[in-house]
């Protein structure tokens, strides 16, 4: 043994339990003269329980008959309280029948020594008990500290993939001369939605990343498309059509749950309840959710947002749209939580204005 592992096996706290003040004397004498210093002695086996919850040893030395307790007793009280936090016991005992020291393994002491017992052999087995129960510790500890890497890996990848995807939805708004808060609104919008609908907070965080990424197939738009201020001939129109398709094709590819989520808007979020919608005629129910919920609050915001090519339209106009369009444009069941969530989305519209010039 190194003179490390001497002095940290020496710095370990090792609690003696045994109700004859004597005994507690001789273990502390023997275990202070090899260098222990950190002793707790307990004569009444009913302080034990509260003396682990103050400090936990990392060694128990134990009697079995005792008063109040036996050590038996004392065993199963440790067992349920502190199961795998518990420290190996090593019991020191006058009894040497077979069956008590199998029952005192069974209840969970990692050794058993009779009583009289030799001094060199006693210490002998506290050493290479502590040691093997400070490893395990040191390898817990190391254990939670790689978890806890890991986890902070998996948050640093995370966000990562965030601030791509976020950065994708920006692409498109810059080439469709929209602007992050648009973004922004429209978003938190649709969880609102999403939420009032009865999505979990998980379902609800991952819609506030991925929808923001609904119009990125814009990317493959022609400039001359994307960008005419005036109205679309019939060709343009089914070119413009091709954003939904080109997004999806953009985000396909990975499975992780938010680019999946995605992926679904970016494809649906242009069909219509009525069916009238593209790039596949998609009714009623057969959209998905995640669709619907986007379409409404992307409509929403652009109706009342000021763009180069048009005005904002008020908010009664942009209300009555969204209502004369339930059950054609909209699902009807959203448009109804749309209205009864208009004072918090209107809360959003004034968190993320747009800035003044």
């Amino acid at each position: 043994m190194t003179n490390a592992d001497i002095n940290r096996n020496c710095t370990a706290h090792l609690l003696i339990v045994d109700d004859e003040p004597s005994n507690l004397k001789l273990l502390e004498k023997m275990l202070r003269s090899h260098g222990y210093e950190n002793l707790t002695l307990i004569q009444d086996p009913r302080e034990v329980q509260a003396s682990c919850e103050n400090n936990m040893p990392d060694l128990i030395l134990l009697d079995l008959n005792m008063p109040y307790l036996d050590g038996f007793a004392v065993m199963e009280l440790l067992q349920k309280e502190f199961a795998d936090l518990l420290p190996p016991i090593l019991v020191l005992t006058a009894q040497q029948g077979f069956e008590h020291r199998l029952r005192a393994l069974n209840s969970g002491a990692r050794d058993y020594l009779t009583k009289p017992f030799d001094r060199a052999e006693m210490l002998a087995r506290v050493r290479n008990l502590i040691e093997a129960h400070l490893f395990h510790k040191f390898m817990r500890n190391q254990n939670d500290v790689l978890d806890e890497m890991v986890r902070a890996r998996t948050r640093e990848l995370r966000d990562t993939r965030l601030q791509i995807v976020r950065r994708l939805g920006r692409a498109a708004e810059f080439r469709d001369n929209e602007t992050g808060n648009h973004i922004l609104r429209m978003s938190h919008s649709a969880v609102l939605i999403a939420r009032a609908l009865g999505w979990d907070e998980e379902s609800c965080e991952l819609l506030l990343h991925a929808s923001p990424m609904h119009d990125v197939g814009k990317i493959g738009i022609p400039d001359h498309i994307l960008l005419k201020p005036g109205k679309l001939d019939p060709d343009e129109w089914i070119k413009m059509q091709l954003h939904t398709t080109i997004g999806a094709h953009i985000l396909d590819g990975d499975n992780s749950p938010l680019l999946t989520l995605a992926r679904e808007i970016a494809i649906s979020h242009h069909e219509k309840w009525d069916g009238s919608g593209y790039p596949y005629g998609l009714k009623g129910e057969a959209i998905p959710i995640s669709g619907r919920i986007v379409a409404l609050a992307d409509v929403f915001d652009a109706l009342t947002s000021e763009r180069p090519y048009k005005k904002a339209w008020s908010l009664e106009a942009s209300l009555d749209y969204i209502q004369n369009n339930s059950g054609q444009h909209f699902d009807p069941k959203l448009v109804t939580y749309f209205v009864q969530l208009l004072p918090q989305i209107l809360a959003i519209r004034t968190r993320f204005a747009e800035p003044t010039a």
